[in-house]
């Protein structure tokens, strides 16, 4: 799992642009998270939900502006890997997943995106620290 500026998942690959920053801010901006799954043999050909959840400090859910009210920034998705033919019965199955997120409104502190697979058991994360915008001081130069 990785914190981007942008990325895509195409044919199997991960493109990404501006990948692998924890600290961001004071302004609001667009990003994205890459993430690549291996997927056990026994595991493919089954559906599986994805949960990406982005949280705080204290693993609260983040609370952004809803169509009524405020709701968890909450992604969720399926995932489903077929085995192609002619590999070996045991190999680990990839898959790619590029998500791309407009601007939250973040207060400055400490998130974590979180990424979990319920069902198998599998939990990725990335952190990141949200900055304040900075207290300018002009000192005049000596005279």
């Amino acid at each position: 799992m990785l914190l981007a500026d942008a990325a895509q998942a195409v044919a199997g690959k991960l493109y990404v642009l501006g990948g692998g920053w924890s600290i961001t801010g004071p302004a609001p901006t667009p990003c994205a998270i890459a993430l690549k799954f291996e997927v056990p043999w026994e595991a493919a050909n089954r559906k599986h939900k994805v949960r990406i959840e982005l949280l705080d400090s204290d693993g609260q859910p983040v609370l952004v502006p809803g169509p009524e009210s405020p709701q968890p920034m909450l992604i969720t998705a399926d995932l489903e890997v077929g085995r192609p033919p002619g590999i070996t019965p045991g190999t680990p199955l990839d898959s790619t997943f590029a998500i791309g997120i407009g601007p939250i409104p973040l207060k400055p502190g400490r998130y974590e995106w979180r990424c979990t697979v319920a069902d198998v058991n599998v939990t990725q994360s990335c952190a990141f620290t949200y900055r304040d915008q900075g207290v300018s001081v002009r000192i005049p130069p000596p005279q």
